[in-house]
C-alpha cells in the first residue's frame, strides 16, 4: 500500500483534503484554540485536546518539526461571573482552573504544547491590533465607548462557515439588533444605533464597575473574545501560518472572526489549513456547558481508566459527531483490554515496519483516519494470537503504532490490573486466585467455581493458561 508523500488533511476553509505543505519545508506551526478557564474539563475539552495531541505526535513521527501553540482564556464574560458568584478573587480562580486542566490532560496522555499564551499576557499585542484594524479602517468606537469591527468592510467574511453577510443581516432578530450593553439603557432605537452595523462584533469592551480593566486609548476595558486569539496567534507564529485549530462549534463566528480581523490588520492571509472537531454528543444533542448535559473528565475518569477514555475519543474520526455513553465507553474498555492482552506476558522486542506499519501509516496520512488505523492494530493483534512462534517483533510493532496515537504505552499487567474494583486490591486477589489453584489441584471443582464467580462478582476476570497458571484482569 503506498503511503502519500504529504498528509491529506481536509480543509475546513476549502471544503476538501488537501496536501499539508507547509509554509516553510519541514516545518508546521499550529494553533489551537484551547479553554476559557472558569470550570472542570468536560468531554468536549478532552476531545479537542487529544485529537491535536495525535496530530501533533503524528506529524512528529512524520518528520515535521511541528510547533503547537494552544492558547489560554483567562479573561471573558464567563469568568468574571463565576469568580463573582464564588465571591473568589478572578486570577484565583483561574489559576485554579489552569492547573486542574493540567491535571487531567496529563492524565489522558496530552503533551504539553510548546507554548500556552494567555490573553491576560497578551494586552499590548491586543492593543496593537485594534489600533491598526481602526487605522485602516476595519473598526470603530461607538457612543457606548466599545470598539466594533466593520462585519461589511471585510470582503471576505463568511468565507470558512459558508455564510453570506446578507443572509446573516436578514437572520438577525431584534434582540439582537440591540448590542447587549445598550439594552436597558435608552429607547430601543438608541440601542440599535449603538452599532454601525447589527453584524459588527466587539473588539474592545469599555469597562463596567466592578470588572477587572486595562488602560487602552480607547479608554479602560477589556478585549474581546476574538481579538484575543488572533493576537496570540499572530504573535506566537507570525501572520500567516499552517493550521488552526478547533472545536466544530468555534467555526462561526469566533474562527470566522478571528479571518477578519487578522487579515484585516496584515494585510494578507492568515491560515492555510483550518481543522475542526466534531462535537460530543449525549442523546443526539451537543454536550455543553449550557445545556447541563455534560460530564467533567475528573467524572469519567473516576469510572474509566484515562487511557480507555483516550481511546474513547480515537476511536471514532475526529470530525465525526462523537456518542457519549456508558455504553460506547465500555466497549471502548474492552477493545483496549483486547490490544492489551495480546501484548501480556510476551518480551519487548525490536520493532518490525512491515505491511501493518504501511497501512497504519496510509490511513493516517488520509486525514488522521484514526478508526482506519485502529483496525490496523487490531489485525496485527489477532495474526499474534494465532501466531505458534515467536511474536516479538509484531509485539514491538503493534506497540509502536500505537505509541503514534498515545497509546499501548504501559506495561500490560500494569494496565490490566490498575485500579479498584469492588473494594479488592491486588493482594486481596491474588490470595484468592492461590486459593482456587489449590482447588483446582486437589480436584475441588465446586469451591474453585465458586471462588471464580466470587471475583467475578468484584468486577475481576480469570484465565486458565496452559501449563496450569492463571492471569487475571480487571472487568
Amino acid at each position: 500500500m503506498k503511503i502519500p508523500a504529504t498528509p491529506q488533511v481536509y480543509n475546513s476553509l476549502t471544503r476538501q483534503k488537501e496536501p499539508l505543505t507547509p509554509l516553510t519545508p519541514g516545518k508546521l506551526r499550529m494553533y489551537v484554540c484551547g479553554m476559557t478557564v472558569y470550570d472542570y474539563c468536560h468531554v468536549g475539552h478532552a476531545r479537542v485536546m487529544v485529537v491535536f495531541d495525535m496530530v501533533a505526535r503524528y506529524l512528529h513521527t512524520r518528520g515535521f518539526d511541528v510547533t503547537y501553540i494552544r492558547n489560554i482564556t483567562d479573561i471573558d464574560d464567563k469568568i468574571i461571573k463565576r469568580a463573582a458568584e464564588n465571591g473568589e478573587d478572578i486570577n484565583a480562580l483561574t489559576a485554579r482552573f489552569i492547573a486542574a486542566m493540567d491535571e487531567d490532560a496529563a492524565r489522558l496522555g496530552v503533551q504539553k504544547p510548546d507554548a500556552e499564551p494567555r490573553a491576560t499576557a497578551h494586552m499590548p499585542q491586543i492593543l496593537k491590533m485594534i489600533g491598526t484594524l481602526i487605522d485602516r479602517g476595519f473598526a470603530y468606537q461607538a457612543k457606548n465607548r466599545d470598539v466594533y469591527y466593520r462585519v461589511r468592510k471585510f470582503n471576505g467574511y463568511g468565507a470558512l462557515s459558508g455564510k453570506s453577510v446578507d443572509d446573516l443581516r436578514a437572520g438577525v432578530g431584534f434582540a439582537d439588533r440591540i448590542e447587549e450593553r445598550g439594552a436597558g439603557q435608552g429607547s430601543p432605537a438608541s440601542g440599535f444605533k449603538i452599532k454601525d452595523d447589527p453584524l459588527d462584533f466587539v473588539l474592545w469592551k469599555a469597562a463596567k464597575p466592578g470588572e477587572p480593566a486595562w488602560d487602552s486609548p480607547w479608554g479602560a476595558g477589556r478585549p474581546g473574545w476574538h481579538i484575543e486569539c488572533s493576537a496570540m496567534s499572530t504573535s506566537c507564529l507570525g501572520n500567516h501560518f499552517d493550521i488552526h485549530g478547533g472545536g466544530m462549534d468555534l467555526k462561526f463566528p469566533h474562527h470566522e472572526n478571528e479571518i477578519a480581523q487578522s487579515e484585516g490588520a496584515t494585510g494578507g492571509r492568515f491560515v492555510n489549513t483550518w481543522m475542526h472537531v466534531g462535537f460530543v454528543r449525549v442523546d443526539q444533542e451537543k454536550m455543553s456547558k449550557s445545556l447541563g448535559n455534560f460530564f467533567t473528565v475528573r467524572e469519567v475518569l473516576k469510572k474509566y481508566d484515562p487511557e480507555v477514555l483516550r481511546y474513547f475519543i480515537l476511536a471514532s474520526h475526529y470530525r465525526s459527531p462523537l456518542d457519549y455513553s456508558d455504553e460506547n465507553l465500555k466497549a471502548a474498555k474492552s477493545a483496549l483490554d483486547g490490544l492489551y492482552i495480546a501484548l501480556r506476558g510476551i518480551a519487548p522486542g525490536k520493532a518490525e515496519e512491515g505491511e501493518h506499519t504501511r497501512r497504519f501509516d496510509a490511513a493516517m496520512a488520509d486525514d488522521f483516519n484514526t478508526p482506519a488505523a485502529l483496525a490496523v492494530l487490531f489485525d496485527l493483534a489477532r495474526t499474534m494470537n494465532k501466531a505458534h512462534g515467536d511474536v516479538a517483533g509484531p509485539a514491538a510493532e503493534l506497540r509502536a503504532l500505537g505509541g503514534k496515537l498515545g497509546l499501548l504505552g504501559r506495561d500490560p499487567e500494569q494496565y490490566l490490573k490498575g485500579g479498584t474494583t469492588g473494594g479488592l486490591g491486588e493482594t486481596e486477589i491474588e490470595v484468592l486466585v492461590t486459593r482456587r489453584n489449590e482447588a483446582r489441584k486437589n480436584r475441588d471443582w465446586a469451591e474453585s467455581d465458586r471462588i471464580r464467580d466470587e471475583l467475578k462478582a468484584q468486577g475481576v476476570l480469570l484465565e486458565d493458561a496452559p501449563g496450569g497458571n492463571t492471569v487475571w484482569r480487571r472487568e
